[in-house]
């Protein structure tokens, strides 16, 4: 078992060098710090943060608070002789509304093996792991998860997924082309599992630039289509009356240093009534710094939804918002948003908040 120091001030990352485990930047070392020990051959720690301050006006009352909506800790331990697979733990602190105290609660997120290419070009996660479609869609067409859920997943829109599920999840990767195909228990991370069915769920995805295979930026060019969805039984109570849950849908990203634009259609053909339905989505961001350098870190953001249930009920989201750019962990958001209901159900709210990445 290797023992690894780590100071305070070091970067949370260590890995092999000569034989022995030692920070990497050592040049940041401060005081002598602990030592941790590990079967490991690299651990890499990182943290997720969004922080947030909202006035909310639901045409009856306004509330002004200070909350936190996410609050990830993260590890990964890599192994020696399969130095691109590792286990990987995500803890979730998130606010309780079911207690007085608004107290945070401790609960696991991610909790994953994953071993890379045993297939060609692709790799495969294993126990509590990503579904196919929204962590894609965090990283390629909506940067701002910290101040809205993507359309797809928040309730007033498809509310049809969330972002993990225990399962298992084959993630291939080539220039043109990538995938996720998976097999899950239905009811999401947070879900109650009765054991009575499970669900496929898909992303096909075509990358026009050939970006595939790489982890994109903004400040890259790139553009995907992409085919996604899920088919299988109800395991969460949200199916039709058989039993029975499907929904599908397209999406179209492009991104190039400047600007980005995304849209989406998605349709829930086989769900309950407060699911089944389509709808459509439209979102963008054009950053300042095509109008001057010293725009550099200035975002305007905005985003559209539109989702109509079988039931006639439509629900819409509007967002516009503004993004500094505080350094490389930090980024500050200024948005407003409504959301409506049939026409009957208005909320507008406003909200600055801060999301940290370590």
């Amino acid at each position: 078992m290797k023992k690894i120091v780590l100071s305070v001030a070091a970067i949370a990352t260590v890995s092999m060098a000569g034989g022995d485990i030692v920070p990497e930047a050592a040049a940041h070392a401060g005081p002598a710090g602990v030592t941790v020990t590990s079967k490991a051959f690299r651990l890499d720690f990182s943290g997720t943060h969004y922080l947030h301050y909202k006035h909310l006006d639901d045409g009856t009352d306004t509330t002004d608070k200070f909350g936190i909506s996410r609050n990830y800790l993260q590890v990964k331990a890599y192994f020696a002789d399969a130095p691109k697979s590792y286990m990987r733990v995500t803890l979730d602190a998130k606010q309780n509304k079911n207690f007085d105290s608004g107290s945070l609660d401790v609960r696991v997120k991610y909790a994953f093996l994953y071993l890379d290419s045993i297939l060609p070009s692709t790799g495969v996660e294993l126990g509590l792991v990503h579904t196919p479609w929204l962590d894609f869609e965090e990283h390629h067409g909506w940067y701002y998860r910290s101040i809205s859920e993507t359309f797809g997943e928040q309730h007033n829109g498809g509310h049809l997924h969330t972002s993990s599920d225990y399962g298992i999840n084959f993630k291939t990767k080539t220039e043109y082309f990538s995938s996720e195909l998976g097999i899950f228990n239905g009811a999401g991370y947070h879900g109650v599992e009765d054991g009575e069915g499970l669900r496929a769920a898909w992303r096909l995805t075509g990358h026009i630039f050939g970006t595939g295979k790489k982890h994109v930026h903004k400040s890259d060019t790139y553009a995907d289509v992409s085919f996604f969805g899920q088919y299988g039984q109800d395991e969460a109570k949200v199916g039709n009356a058989d039993g029975d849950y499907s929904w599908y849908g397209v999406h179209a990203v492009y991104n190039q240093p400047e600007f980005l634009f995304a849209a989406q259609y998605i349709k829930a053909d086989k769900a309950d009534a407060s699911r089944q339905g389509d709808g459509w989505s439209v979102n963008g961001e054009f950053r300042l710094s095509a109008i001057s350098d010293s725009l550099n870190d200035w975002n305007v953001i905005g985003r559209y939804d539109d989702y109509t249930l079988d039931t006639d009920i439509e629900k819409t989201t509007t967002i516009a918002g503004l993004a500094y750019r505080y350094n490389k962990y930090v980024e500050f958001i200024a948005d407003y948003q409504k959301n409506t209901k049939d026409n009957t159900e208005d909320k507008d709210a406003f909200m600055v908040t801060a999301e940290i990445n370590w």
